[in-house]
């Protein structure tokens, strides 16, 4: 989903291109969310890179409460994780993984163009989904293995629908 996609999507929300270096002078937070508005780094590079953290501060407003902001603190720290999952599983729903597989995707490079997302975004929700799922999920009629990463047609009829 790109970043223009996101915006309009949820429109809703007080979302705001920022130089947020005033609040955060060492550069930390690429995006903030506090009190339904979400702030995002004004001189992130890449429309891209922007999906990606607004789905994460989107998120945070759905699945989170409070000042989270020290993640030394256990319960912040699973808030944190919370919320990435949300991203994750917002940017690269299962079965766009198998549309992309239908597509002729060989690469990861072209798996993050496919699906909007940057390659590190595409590692870390691919990790999220093996330990959630462990290394792979049927979905209908095909096997997603995560690691390596694969999409192979299955002979017979799956678990879910897509």
């Amino acid at each position: 989903m790109t970043y223009d996609e996101l915006l309009a999507m949820y429109g809703n929300l007080k979302i705001k291109e920022i130089d947020l270096s005033g609040v955060d002078p060492e550069g930390e937070y690429e995006g903030i969310y506090s009190d339904g508005r979400i702030y995002i780094r004004s001189d992130i590079p890449t429309t891209t890179q922007k999906a990606c953290i607004l789905a994460e501060e989107v998120g945070h407003h759905y699945t989170t409460v409070g000042d989270i902001l020290d993640q030394t603190d256990i319960r912040n720290a699973k808030q944190e994780n919370i919320a990435m999952a949300w991203a994750y599983e917002e940017m690269i729903p299962l079965h766009a993984l198998v549309e992309a597989y239908w597509a002729g995707i060989t690469t990861r490079y072209e798996l993050a163009e496919f699906l909007g997302v940057t390659e590190q975004f595409l590692q870390e929700s691919l990790d999220y989904f093996k330990r959630k799922y462990d290394n792979y999920y049927i979905l209908g009629n095909y096997l997603i293995c995560f690691d390596p990463l694969a999409v192979a047609e299955l002979k017979g009829s799956g678990t879910d629908e897509m």
